[in-house]
């Protein structure tokens, strides 16, 4: 599944100390004040783990960092010093790059039907961020109970729905296919914890 080619240079720590710049400040959802870093490095180490080369593993570090933290500038900052394949991963993980940012339901379904096209090196790191996410959501929901929607913008019928329709929008290739198959149980997993959907639309 791995690829045991991958040998990380001096550009992927680099890259992992601007991420942990960037976000030194942000945390993850939730009451237990996780560093948003451990999701970047969970990110990373799953595109490592299903076949990504160093840059998809660098983007996966950076997926964020334009939406979250400094829009256009970051992206400029990134290009120079990743190169145009990193910059154009991210730009394809990144559902708004601009303040203030689109309504959130217009949001999602632009950046779902994005992913119809999107090369797949961007699935790739998508498909990575979206499992974690998931991951997360099911963990917490067995924690903390029904009261986690709130921390959502789409509380929970958006949430059940916006990774329902990324399942259903990705057109996995070979390489990516592992991954899509992995994060298609997790939603499964997430649905029949949540209840029967009767009411996502």
């Amino acid at each position: 599944m791995g690829n045991c080619d991958v040998t990380l240079t001096p550009r992927f720590t680099e890259a992992l100390a601007f991420a942990a710049l960037l976000h030194r400040n942000q945390e993850r959802k939730g009451p237990d004040k996780v560093p948003y870093l451990a999701h970047l490095l969970l990110v990373a180490g799953t595109v490592l783990e299903y076949g990504g080369d160093e840059e998809e593993a660098t983007a996966g570090l950076l997926h964020d960092a334009v939406e979250d933290q400094g829009g256009a500038t970051t992206r400029e900052t990134i290009r120079r010093m990743f190169g145009e394949r990193v910059a154009g991963i991210v730009d394809g993980c990144t559902d708004a790059g601009e303040e203030p940012k689109p309504p959130w339901r217009r949001r999602k379904q632009d950046f779902i039907a994005s992913l119809a096209e999107a090369p797949e090196s961007v699935l790739l790191v998508v498909l990575a961020d979206k499992l974690s996410n998931v991951r997360s959501t099911i963990r917490d929901l067995r924690e903390a109970g029904e009261e986690i929607w709130s921390r959502f913008r789409g509380r929970r019928d958006g949430t059940l729905w916006y990774y329902r329709a990324i399942v259903d929008a990705i057109r996995p290739s070979e390489r990516t296919a592992p991954l899509a198959r992995e994060f298609a149980k997790n939603v499964k997993e997430l649905e029949a914890l949540a209840g029967d959907g009767s009411s996502i639309h």
